[in-house]
């Protein structure tokens, strides 16, 4: 049975790594940053958060197909921040909230760098995975043409590309 809290009360406290606390409660699923006390803006993703959020939805698909979870469940936003956590460990916090039903959301993580730049560390993360992926092909071929494809493809140019056709820029996706 949960527990009765008093109205107003502010919930659980999220330590983040650059030492500060934010409340659960303070925190929306239309955030995409958090401007933290420390006077940097944080990066904040829920599991309610596509993972369309940094690539497009046709690799999601295709991350999907291909990619076995410890899981059982379809590769999602979950694994993408779990691949994030566990190249940065000291840099992401994740809290499961799921017990606390008033929030919308059951995961959240905060990372100590702001959204841009967890969009790059998560296109890198799938590309690694994905050249990871092809290095097992049984075709040699796909390899080194994966490889050469990868040597001009520009991680910075693609998230400012796919941020702009995805309007990270507006109103709701504003630090807050």
């Amino acid at each position: 049975m949960p527990e009765p809290r008093v109205p107003g009360e502010r919930g659980a406290e999220l330590a983040l790594a650059c030492g500060e606390t934010v409340s659960i409660h303070d925190l929306d699923m239309g955030m995409r940053e958090l401007r933290c006390r420390c006077g940097e803006r944080h990066a904040l993703v829920m599991d309610v958060h596509p993972p369309s959020r940094f690539v497009p939805e046709a690799l999601v698909e295709v991350l999907r197909e291909t990619v076995d979870t410890t899981t059982g469940d379809p590769f999602d936003t979950m694994h993408l921040m779990g691949v994030v956590v566990e190249e940065f460990p000291e840099r992401v916090v994740a809290e499961d909230v799921a017990e606390d039903g008033s929030v919308g959301y059951a995961l959240v993580w905060v990372a100590d760098f702001d959204a841009r730049r967890l969009h790059e560390v998560v296109v890198e993360l799938v590309v690694e995975l994905m050249e990871h992926a092809v290095s097992h092909a049984e075709d040699a071929g796909a390899a080194e043409e994966f490889e050469a494809q990868m040597f001009d493809f520009d991680v910075a140019a693609f998230v400012d590309a796919y941020r702009a056709e995805r309007d990270f820029e507006g109103e709701t996706d504003r630090p807050v």
